[in-house]
């Protein structure tokens, strides 16, 4: 498959989510996925190997998997899992980036009974007004298409969900956005987790209000970009030579 512009350019912005994510605490372990769907390639998508931590991914790490989950080009290996939560979420919703994690706060709302972001409680939480999908079921790890397909299912038509007792996935038309969400998400979910570890009541604002902060955010969307390219910038000044091919 020839290395266009495009599909490095895609390698790189996915390389530039997966260390940034690990910058700030959003990994955990060698587990969790990011993956993009493959420039020109609808029925394809690049994903992270397995057995490697964010931090020292570069952007020929990445692998491509197509839609019955067979390896088409990389040099490692794809856990299970990346497929059956991934490929059922690009394929099912033809979502283009899908990044999924346990990240802490985020995780800890999966844990509680009916545990859920209010989003008319925080101004970053907002930009998540029926935005969010709830898988209140379990059934292990993500080794089969049922798995898979009852998570694609609690996603619907919407850009996150939560996944009861596990984590969390969140889905955007390219990696900037996609990532930005996964980053107000989490500062969104660690100030509630904080805000309701006072044993105070949050103080919602009525629904008028945030609809209009909704808005608001989404005609905003260049911060997305401007967020992500900073991010990047910061790769460039403290971890040289993140975006080429070789570690």
């Amino acid at each position: 498959m020839p290395l266009s512009h495009d599909i490095r350019a895609a390698r790189i912005d996915l390389i530039a989510a997966l260390r940034s994510a690990a910058r700030i605490g959003l990994n955990e372990g060698v587990c969790n996925h990011f993956s993009l769907e493959l420039p020109g390639a609808p029925d394809k998508f690049l994903i992270n190997p397995q057995g490697f931590h964010w931090s020292e991914l570069v952007p020929d790490d990445l692998m491509i998997v197509d839609e019955h989950g067979e390896v088409v080009e990389g040099r490692h290996k794809v856990e299970p899992t990346a497929f059956f939560i991934h490929g059922r979420i690009h394929l099912g919703k033809r979502k283009k980036c899908v990044l999924h994690t346990h990240m802490p706060h985020a995780t800890a709302l999966c844990l509680l009974e009916n545990g859920a972001l209010d989003c008319a409680a925080n101004q970053n939480a907002m930009r998540f007004w029926n935005r969010i999908g709830y898988d209140g079921d379990y059934g292990g790890v993500a080794l089969d298409e049922n798995e898979g397909d009852r998570i694609c299912n609690a996603l619907g038509d919407r850009d996150v969900v939560f996944l009861a007792h596990h984590g969390v996935i969140v889905c955007g038309d390219n990696v900037a956005h996609a990532f930005d969400d996964l980053y107000y998400l989490e500062r969104s979910c660690m100030v509630q987790v904080l805000a309701q570890g006072t044993g105070g009541r949050l103080k919602r604002a009525p629904t008028h209000l945030v609809e209009h902060a909704a808005s608001q955010i989404e005609s905003q969307r260049q911060q997305s970009v401007l967020h992500f390219d900073a991010l990047k910038r910061l790769l460039d000044r403290d971890q040289p030579g993140w975006s080429g091919g070789h570690r």
